[in-house]
C-alpha cells in the first residue's frame, strides 16, 4: 500500500477539507471513477484534473513490481495530504497456487480491494479510481463500479480511449460513413479473432503481449494482416508504430493495439491501390454466396471478402444485398449471362484488380462457382488466383424452417430446362424417387416455364403416396417470405416461381402438429431394414 498519508488512517476520520463532495448529508463519501486518457497527461479532461485534485483518497492499480502506469499520468494533480490506495494485483500473466485458478484469485482481489475503498466510504471520504482511457472501456474500474456503485453516490468521468489515441497517432479515421467498428480483446480464441475479423469493416484489437502471435495468425487467416498497423504505449513515451507484420513478436509489450483503419479513410484510396495491384498483375476472384436472402445470412468470410473487394460481379438482384461501399465499382447483368460474367470478372483479375463474384445461396450450388471454375480453367485465365466461399444453400434454409426434412439422404435437382434436356430431368426424378430420396428441387417454374412442376408432380406420384409432405418456400429470408406444407398431390404449380423452392418428403419424412400449434416436418435419420 503505497500512500503520501498512509491508507492506514483511522478509517473513522473526518473527510478532509479538499474532499469533492459526499454523499449531500448521507454521511457516506462519493466514488468517482476517473478516465486518464491514453497516456499523454495532457489529454486527460479539465473534469478529471478537478476530481482528481479534489479527491480524500485516489485509488489506482498495479503488478507486483510496484509501478502504477495510472498513477504515473495523474502524477501532478496529486496533493500532500492526499490517502494512496494501491491495489496491486495477485497475479498477471503468471501462473498461481490459488485454489480459484486466476479467476478465482482475481475475483478474491477485486473484492479485497473493493472493501478497503468501501471503508473511506463509510468514513465519509471521496474516492477517486484511475483508469487508464477510459474507465468503462476494458478499464480496471469496472470491478470496482459493479461491486460499490449501487451502494454510494457515484459519478464516472469519461476519458479518451486508447484506440482514439491509437488513431490520432496513425493519422487514419477509425471509422467512417456507415462502416461500423469492430473492438476484440487478442484473449479471444485464435479462430474466433479470424472470423470476427473476417467480417469487420475496421477493427481493433487489444491486449496483445503475449497474444500477440494468435492474433497475428489471425489477421492473416481473415486476409487483413496487410491492412493491420502496429501501435504501442500511444502518446505516452516509448511510443512505436508500424505495420503489424513487420513486428517482431518477442517486443510487444501488454499496451499494445492492432488497428484496421477504415478502408475509405486509408492513406491510399482503394481506386489508387487497385491501380497499384493492376500495374503488378496480382488481381484475384473471390466467388462468393449471399444466402438466401439479406446479411444476417452472410459468413464471416464472406463478409470481409466483399468489403476487401475492388470490383463486385454479379446479377443484379443479388449484388444489391451488398452493402454499397466507397470507390467500389459494381457490375450487375441479367440472370443468364453466366459465362460472360465469369469472363468478364476474370478479365478484370487478370488487370490486377481484387474481384468479388457474388451468387445467391451457395455459388457452387446451381450458381455462379461452376461457371468461375469452367472459364479459369481455359488458357487465356489459368493464371489468375480464383476461391470460392461457401454460403447458406436455399434447400438448408427452406428446411430450417419447417424442422429437419433433409435429415437423411437426399438428393438436389434443378428442374430448369435451359442448360439440360427435361429428359434428363426427367430420368433424374424417376432415379431419385424410386431410391426412396428427399428431393430439393430448385428452379422449380418462371414466367417462361410453367408445366414442369406438373409434370414432376406427375412422376413422383408414380413413386410416393399422395400424402408425402411437400415444403413449399418462397422468398425464405426475405420480406415475401411464405413457407407452407402441402400434400404432394395438392402441390398447385400456379403457386410456384423462381423465387420457391420446394423439398419433396421421402416414405419416411414425417409430419406433427406441436403444442405451440406449429406444423414440423423431419425425415428419421435411421432407415427401416427390408
Amino acid at each position: 500500500m503505497s500512500s503520501r498519508l498512509s491508507a492506514e488512517h483511522d478509517a473513522t476520520a473526518p473527510e478532509g477539507p479538499h474532499a469533492s463532495g459526499s454523499g449531500a448529508g448521507s454521511g457516506v463519501g462519493r466514488l468517482y471513477g476517473v478516465g486518464l486518457g491514453p497516456g499523454d497527461p495532457k489529454l486527460m479532461t479539465l473534469r478529471a484534473v478537478e476530481v482528481i485534485a479534489a479527491a480524500d483518497v485516489v485509488a489506482y492499480h498495479s503488478a507486483r513490481h510496484g509501478r502504477s502506469i495510472a498513477r504515473g499520468i495523474a502524477a501532478a494533480h496529486l496533493r500532500d495530504g492526499q490517502i494512496e490506495e494501491q491495489l496491486v494485483y495477485p497475479v498477471t500473466t503468471e501462473t498461481t497456487d490459488h485454489p480459484g485458478g486466476y479467476q478465482g484469485a482475481m475475483e478474491e482481489f477485486y473484492e479485497q480491494a473493493a472493501a478497503r475503498l468501501a471503508a473511506h466510504l463509510d468514513a465519509g471520504r471521496s474516492v477517486a479510481v484511475l483508469a487508464e482511457g477510459d474507465p468503462l472501456f476494458f478499464g480496471s474500474y469496472m470491478h470496482m463500479h459493479k461491486r460499490l456503485a449501487g451502494r454510494y453516490p457515484t459519478e464516472v468521468v469519461p476519458g479518451v480511449t486508447s484506440m482514439a489515441g491509437a488513431a490520432a497517432r496513425l493519422g487514419a479515421p477509425l471509422v467512417e460513413g456507415e462502416e461500423s467498428l469492430t473492438v476484440l480483446p487478442g484473449t479471444l480464441p485464435e479462430e474466433e479473432l479470424a472470423a470476427r475479423l473476417a467480417a469487420a469493416d475496421t477493427a481493433v484489437v487489444l491486449k496483445l503481449g503475449r497474444t500477440f502471435p494468435a492474433v497475428r495468425r489471425a489477421l492473416k487467416r481473415s486476409g487483413r494482416l496487410a491492412e493491420a498497423r502496429y501501435v504501442e504505449r500511444a502518446t505516452m513515451a516509448g511510443e512505436r508504430i508500424a505495420e503489424l507484420a513487420e513486428v517482431d513478436p518477442e517486443s510487444v509489450p501488454y499496451f499494445a493495439m492492432a488497428v484496421l483503419p477504415s478502408r475509405g479513410g486509408a492513406a491510399v484510396p482503394r481506386q489508387e491501390r487497385a491501380e497499384e495491384a493492376a500495374a503488378e498483375g496480382v488481381g484475384h476472384v473471390v466467388v462468393v454466396g449471399t444466402g438466401p436472402a439479406g446479411p444476417l445470412w452472410l459468413t464471416p468470410e464472406t463478409r470481409g471478402a466483399l468489403a476487401a473487394a475492388d470490383d463486385l460481379v454479379g446479377y443484379t438482384t443479388y449484388l444489391d444485398r451488398v452493402p454499397v461501399r466507397a470507390g467500389q465499382l459494381r457490375h450487375g447483368s441479367d440472370n443468364r449471362v453466366e459465362a460472360e460474367r465469369a469472363q468478364f470478372a476474370l478479365e478484370l483479375a487478370r488487370r490486377g484488380r481484387r474481384v468479388a463474384v457474388v451468387s445467391g445461396g451457395d455459388p457452387g450450388v446451381f450458381a455462379m462457382a461452376t461457371a468461375v471454375v469452367e472459364a479459369a480453367s481455359q488458357p487465356p485465365y489459368r493464371d489468375v488466383p480464383i476461391r470460392v466461399l461457401p454460403g447458406v444453400t436455399a434447400a438448408n434454409a427452406a428446411a430450417a424452417r419447417v424442422g429437419a426434412p433433409l435429415g437423411h439422404d437426399y438428393a438436389a435437382v434443378s428442374l430448369s430446362d435451359r442448360l439440360k434436356p427435361w429428359e434428363v430431368i426427367a430420368e433424374r426424378l424417376r432415379a431419385a424417387a424410386s431410391a426412396d430420396l428427399v428431393l430439393a428441387l430448385y428452379n422449380p417454374g418462371s414466367k417462361s416455364r410453367t408445366w414442369q412442376v406438373a409434370k414432376a408432380r406427375e412422376l413422383l406420384l408414380e413413386h410416393r403416396s399422395p400424402d408425402t409432405p411437400v415444403v413449399v418456400a418462397r422468398d425464405v429470408g426475405g420480406p415475401g417470405e411464405q413457407v407452407r406444407i402441402v400434400r404432394l398431390a395438392d402441390l398447385e404449380p400456379a403457386e410456384v416461381d423462381m423465387r420457391t423452392l420446394l423439398i419433396v418428403g421421402s416414405t419416411q419424412t414425417r409430419t406433427v402438429v406441436r403444442g405451440d400449434g406449429e406444423q414440423v416436418v423431419w425425415t428419421p435419420r435411421t432407415y427401416p431394414r427390408s
